[in-house]
């Protein structure tokens, strides 16, 4: 007796599990789908909701389903608290599923109306169970749950567009799912069944697969579309963008020009008279991104346009302005220009609320502030030019508020006082120099770059005929 009944327990065992092992497979095949699905959603460049969805839905069925089907449960080999886990993981299944369906954007009210339906319910049903274990009347809600849900869904599928493809293959696996559903919950109040729910499961799950792999190649396709334009959009901008200061024998004039994204609102540029007589515009549109670009493009039309204005940068500003205002879709511009004339021994300066120009003469830094109203914004807006004499060995600043306001992990901002004792501490580098290392301090302080950095940076070298 003793020998013969763990031979007959064995045998109970191998029989509820060759009954049982097709199921098991099935769960454990669900579950590596889900796992491969959340991978490549992780290691795409950005996380994809209709990815992660997908996969947590079929990671909850799958485990659901290993859960349920364990052959020791049979043999009433089962702790009560992982009894309740696995009930209440079926619960929660339904929730990624109608959060699914609202990410795919196929049906809209309806789509967001299930989900803010079922997921309310179905966590309650799952807290429930984990609370008080399983009660019949909490199967019956869930199922009644479920059911209304997939017809509901299914009926408005099948009022959905007739022609879209996607929603024709979702169609046919919730219809087949949810006949499959209401066939199970029907027979099962008869003593023996065969569960078919499961291979219905797979059906929709490989139909629900098909559309969200088809999607997500789609909005692969489209960044992808979108960044080989942004590239090119950069390329046009840095061709408007002037190359090296023309050669002159009384100006040295390094540029340096770093955008926070593909294209960016920061612009400069060269107004040359001749070489002993030029102006240099530097300016920055509000925002960033594409919109700020354009109008960059736009603000580089209208400095070209008043040309003929180069020697008065009062007058050039207002040019620019009238030129801008009502055409720059209510985004605004700072400015700020400097005309040098080493024939003169003279630099004359005018803003647009933009930051001051820093002067180091001597190894003491000046800041020259002749500021007016911002660009694009008032029609009436008027300027004034500020005239300072030019010294041999002057080097000029002009930079954009993305240096000053470059913030460390403290959120401390780099500020006037640092940019002023970095541009002390350049003197002896050549221009190129001093901006590289202008532009480098400020990466190295901040925590990241949050703006677009532009500097320029000017010497003046007198010479004997300006002398």
């Amino acid at each position: 007796m003793i020998l013969v009944e763990p031979q007959l327990a064995k045998s109970d065992f191998l029989q509820i599990f060759n009954q049982r092992q097709v199921f098991l497979l099935l769960g454990a095949a669900i579950t590596t789908i889900g796992v491969l699905a959340a991978g490549l959603s992780v290691l795409r460049r950005r996380l994809d909701p209709l990815l992660l969805w997908f996969a947590a839905f079929a990671i909850l069925y799958g485990v659901h389903m290993i859960v349920e089907y364990q052959p020791l449960w049979a043999l009433d080999v089962r702790a009560p608290a992982l009894s309740r886990i696995g009930l209440a993981i079926g619960f929660l299944v339904p929730i990624p599923a109608f959060f699914f369906f609202e990410a795919l954007n196929l049906l809209g009210r309806v789509a967001r109306l299930l989900r803010n339906v079922v997921w309310p319910i179905a966590l309650s049903l799952a807290l429930a169970t984990l609370a008080v274990g399983y009660r019949k009347f909490i199967d019956d809600v869930n199922g009644v749950l479920v059911i209304a849900a997939l017809l509901v869904l299914a009926v408005a599928l099948l009022r959905a567009g007739r022609t879209a493809r996607d929603i024709t293959v979702i169609r046919w696996g919730v219809l087949f799912f949810t006949a499959c559903a209401l066939y199970n919950n029907i027979v099962r109040m008869f003593p023996h069944y065969y569960n078919i729910e499961p291979f219905s499961f797979v059906v929709l799950l490989a139909c629900l697969g098909v559309v969200a792999a088809r999607r997500t190649l789609a909005q692969e396709q489209e960044l992808n579309n979108i960044q080989n334009e942004l590239e090119i959009a950069r390329g046009i901008q840095l061709s408007i963008l002037p190359g090296e200061f023309p050669p002159s024998v009384s100006f040295r004039v390094a540029a340096r020009y770093l955008p926070m994204t593909s294209v960016a609102g920061d612009l400069y540029d060269f107004l040359v008279v001749d070489d002993r007589r030029a102006g240099i515009l530097i300016a920055d549109v509000s925002g960033h991104g594409v919109p700020a670009a354009l109008i960059a493009s736009m603000v580089k039309l209208a400095a070209v346009a008043q040309i003929a204005n180069a020697g008065s940068p009062s007058d050039l500003l207002k040019g620019m302005n009238t030129t801008l205002c009502g055409n720059t879709q209510r985004q605004f511009v700072t400015a700020a220009y400097v005309y040098l004339d080493a024939l003169k021994g003279e630099l004359r300066y005018s803003a647009a609320a933009h930051p001051p120009m820093l002067l180091l003469r001597a190894g003491e830094v000046i800041r020259i502030t002749e500021n007016g109203l911002m660009l694009a914004a008032f029609s009436f807006a008027t300027y004034t030019t500020v005239s300072h004499p030019l010294l041999s060995g002057d080097r000029l600043l002009l930079y954009t508020d993305g240096l000053l306001e470059a913030a460390n992990f403290e959120d401390q901002e780099f500020g006037d006082d640092r940019l002023g004792a970095l541009l002390q501490s350049s003197n002896g580098l050549s221009p190129l120099e001093a901006a590289d290392q202008i532009i480098a301090t400020v990466q190295q302080w901040a925590m990241f770059q949050n703006d677009d950095l532009t500097v320029l940076v000017c010497d003046y070298v007198a010479d004997r005929q300006s002398s």
